[in-house]
């Protein structure tokens, strides 16, 4: 509901129905069928473009839980190890553990714009490099294609370490153990 400019809620499931306003000089109260349904201070008449939401008037769908420490780390493990890691060196260099929610949110909307497993290749890059590394070093390296190549050489190390694994076991023939000399 709009009044001077400025936007009121009330309950979305009066979205497009008729509403009734009462006005006083520092509430704003709108009826439905002559029921109340929203209460709201009035905004100032100097104040134009504010906005005033009650959480309860929202639609279940935009009533997502607030973020913390634990559902950041959450989301980091299931885009990789490298990530979580970053993420956790993040919270590590800050003294109030929500001073680094916006640096982190910040890593982790990244694996919306690329994948989750380039992101992942990046902060193992960047972590090479960096002790805490952040948004504008993962964007760099995601936006410059590095985490490609980097992710490339890291396959390669470890097939060349998978076969020094196994080994090469030579057979009789070369041996000369077929020929009945």
């Amino acid at each position: 509901m709009v009044l001077n400019k400025n936007h009121y809620s009330c309950p979305y499931q009066y979205v497009g129905k008729k509403v009734d306003l009462r006005i006083t000089d520092s509430l704003v109260e709108i009826f439905h069928k002559n029921e109340r349904i929203a209460t709201h201070h009035r905004f100032p008449e100097y104040l134009s473009n504010q906005w005033s939401t009650h959480p309860e008037d929202m639609p279940d769908q935009f009533q997502q839980m607030e973020w913390d420490d634990q559902r950041i780390r959450r989301w980091a493990k299931t885009i990789g190890s490298s990530a979580f890691e970053v993420v956790e060196r993040i919270f590590s260099g800050v003294s109030v553990k929500e001073q680094g929610y916006n640096s982190c949110l910040a890593v982790l909307r990244l694996s919306k714009k690329y994948t989750p497993e380039r992101l992942d290749a990046a902060c193992a890059l960047a972590l090479t490099h960096f002790h805490s590394p952040r948004y504008r070093h993962l964007s760099a390296i995601l936006s410059a294609e590095e985490d490609i190549s980097f992710q490339k050489q890291r396959d390669l190390e470890q097939k060349m370490q998978e076969n020094e694994n196994q080994g090469y076991v030579r057979g009789a023939a070369y041996y000369g153990g077929l020929k009945r000399d």
